[in-house]
């Protein structure tokens, strides 16, 4: 379980991502075109196309 707070750093992905991708397809965004690393204890997020997810 974890737990969102005002002491983490979040990052929105700016553009829509395709939600059935794997979290290693996810981690590559992360680390490739967001040039951040996933085991930092960041959060990122992703949206899909509608805005949705």
């Amino acid at each position: 379980m974890f737990h969102l707070h005002g002491n983490l750093k979040y990052f929105l992905y700016p553009g829509a991502v395709d939600m059935r991708k794997s979290s290693y397809t996810l981690s590559g965004i992360v680390t490739s075109l967001m040039k951040r690393d996933v085991q930092s204890g960041e959060v990122f997020i992703f949206v899909n196309k509608r805005l949705t997810v």
